[in-house]
């Protein structure tokens, strides 16, 4: 599979040189130009130059949050930094030695390439750097528009039931902790159902993307009306965004057609492809593929045997996905039907928890989840598991 590929424009500027500084930074999709994440800050007093490595380390650490194994092409007007990263400049000031030195220690070299862009190609940077100096100035945080994507952390499965054990084993990297402006407007809450049971479920089958594409089973379809009851007395479901496969669909209708709303459908939510293992249980792909299954156990970038999807390469489109669906939805509630490993990656990332965390949180069958996201970049998770609404 080819790597993503991401364009960082970076700037950074001083009113004094050195004065009151601040820079600004956006990773961009290389394919499609559509912003993935923004960074800028108020350092305090400092000089432009300064100012513009400080830009380029924070684009270079906000593309590795987004996939550290993606190729990122640096954009810049400063002919400094772009020469001196180069290579084809010396790097003589003391004070640009070791922000030079940590730049280059983000991503392999490899991976990045650098080029020089006129001014008013690198507005969307410039724009970021004085939107922070403006905010330091009046004594306020910056506050980015387009939400981060984060990194992808490793992380082994846990025994599978039904969507099986799927964890990211390279997951977007946890928000910003903390507090922001007082008044962050509505956050934009994800209400994350799981599926109903399907007749692998009770059985603890791998039941992934690659598999019969199982629909519900009596007990299943019995438990997307009693979730769909609950959530309709609640009343603050606004959408619903289902993953595509039979089981989550039929689960997402049952609540939308009681909730008078549309469902919309997306990729990134499907479950993982567990290739030659669908359908089994773990005993046997335990007896059947032994070693593949103890590399997959021991690496996030290992795929299931048969050409299965490792779990960082699932992560890192729930990840997209979450971007993508906070921005379409800003301020609103929506319900995600989804499976276990999305589910359960999202709750992870929001926490800022570390890999092991994972295997310690339950997902039932139609089981409900909650998660809000925050203007500041911050996520706070307000449910898990719940399953009041099947009792």
């Amino acid at each position: 599979m080819a790597r993503r590929r991401f364009i960082v424009e970076a700037d950074g500027g001083s009113r004094g040189n050195p004065g009151p500084a601040g820079y600004g930074a956006v990773v961009l999709d290389a394919v499609t130009g559509e912003p993935l994440a923004e960074v800028a800050e108020y350092i305090g007093t400092a000089t432009n130059n300064v100012a513009e490595y400080k830009g380029l380390i924070a684009g270079l650490r906000a593309a590795h949050a987004l996939d550290p194994e993606a190729d990122v092409q640096v954009r810049m007007d400063s002919k400094l930094v772009i020469e001196q990263m180069s290579g084809r400049w010396k790097i003589k000031h003391p004070d640009m030695r070791p922000l030079a030195t940590e730049a280059k220690g983000l991503l392999p070299p490899g991976q990045v390439t650098y080029g020089w862009i006129p001014r008013e190609q690198n507005s969307h940077a410039d724009r970021l750097a004085n939107e922070a100096m403006d905010a330091g100035k009046r004594g306020e945080r910056w506050q980015p528009k387009v939400p981060p994507g984060g990194t992808l952390a490793t992380a082994a499965p846990e025994a599978p039931a039904d969507d099986a054990l799927a964890e990211p084993a390279t997951t977007p990297a946890a928000p910003p902790v903390g507090w922001g402006s007082a008044d962050l407007g509505a956050p934009t809450t994800f209400v994350l159902l799981r599926h109903g049971e399907t007749p692998l479920t009770p059985e603890k089958r791998f039941s992934g993307s690659g598999g019969s594409d199982p629909g519900l089973s009596d007990i299943g379809h019995r438990q997307a009306e009693l979730v769909a009851a609950s959530l309709a007395a609640r009343g603050t479901i606004q959408a619903v965004v289902t993953s595509p496969l039979k089981r989550c669909r039929e689960t997402a209708h049952a609540v939308a057609a009681r909730l008078g709303l549309d469902v919309r459908v997306d990729e990134g939510l499907r479950e993982t492809d567990f290739g030659a293992w669908e359908g089994l249980t773990f005993a046997e792909v335990r007896d059947r593929y032994p070693d593949d299954l103890d590399t997959w156990l021991g690496s996030s970038k290992a795929a299931p045997t048969g050409g299965g999807e490792s779990f960082a390469t699932v992560a890192r489109r729930v990840a997209l996905s979450r971007d993508k669906l906070i921005a379409r939805y800003a301020g609103r509630t929506v319900l995600l039907v989804s499976h276990v490993t999305p589910i359960k990656t999202l709750t992870r990332l929001a926490l800022g928890a570390p890999p092991e965390s994972l295997f310690r949180m339950e997902l039932s069958a139609a089981s409900l989840s909650a998660v809000a996201y925050y203007g500041d970049g911050n996520a706070s998770v307000r449910l898990l598991n719940d399953t009041s609404h099947l009792r």
